[in-house]
């Protein structure tokens, strides 16, 4: 019997995809990225056991509110770690006739042709530009992203792409000319988003005790953000 942890549901999520959405945050993640939000997904031993039956159960309880385009998002953490489970609640989820996506940064531990199968949409994380820049920020170089984004072009799976702005690290105009190329020679790119780098999960770091790296690094001015989205936007098309 397959089993997943989960490290939390959030029923009426509205900005996980399109829609109204049940969004399922997973736990374990490899990635330590400088700005994650959620330290307490990183393991893959906390969260909640539950089944794929157990899971998809749940969501059916909130399909009436999805109508014609929202669904359930498995995000995390990263859903990429727990790809058996995750394939088992992914095929429930399509027998049943709910949309699908997974909102990732792309690393895994494979059988992504499988997961892709059953998925209709993959929020992509791009977390910098290349792969010193990846090591620096998350940890890990690029070549996970890469490999995954192989997989997702192959298998022609929409995609939405987002990417953390952060003050003096992915604020440069020259940073976003290269991420603008990056996303230039990706297909089926239906959305691009910059999201604002926050300082709301400080005090998780706090209470489990782990260092914040970017502690002396204040939350990203939107008016700053308005002038990157100019920027992108003068290089690919962006909605």
């Amino acid at each position: 019997m397959v089993v997943g942890r989960i490290h939390s549901f959030e029923s009426m999520g509205l900005v996980d995809g399109p829609g109204i959405r049940s969004v399922v945050f997973m736990q374990g993640c490899t990635l330590r990225c400088a700005y994650c939000h959620n330290p307490d997904t990183w393991s893959l031993k906390g969260g909640t056991e539950i089944t794929p039956e157990e899971l998809i159960k749940k969501i059916i309880r909130f399909k009436p509110y999805f109508k014609n385009n929202g669904g359930v998002t498995f995000s995390g953490g990263d859903p990429l770690i727990q790809a058996d489970f995750l394939i088992e609640a992914l095929k429930l989820c399509k027998e049943e006739g709910i949309h699908t996506a997974i909102d990732t940064a792309g690393y895994g531990t494979g059988k992504y042709d499988e997961i892709l199968k059953y998925t209709d949409l993959v929020i992509l994380d791009i977390k910098h530009v290349d792969d010193e820049g990846y090591k620096s920020l998350v940890c890990k170089g690029k070549k996970g992203f890469d490999e995954f984004l192989e997989a997702v072009q192959k298998s022609n799976t929409r995609l939405w792409i987002r990417h953390v702005v952060v003050p003096g690290i992915t604020d440069s105009e020259e940073h976003i000319k290269k991420l603008a190329q990056i996303i230039k020679n990706i297909k089926n790119v239906e959305k691009v988003e910059l999201l604002p780098y926050h300082t709301l999960g400080v005090k998780k770091y706090n209470e489990m005790g782990i260092e914040y790296k970017l502690s002396h690094i204040n939350s990203m001015d939107k008016k700053e953000l308005d002038k990157l989205y100019e920027i992108l936007g003068k290089e690919i098309k962006v909605e």
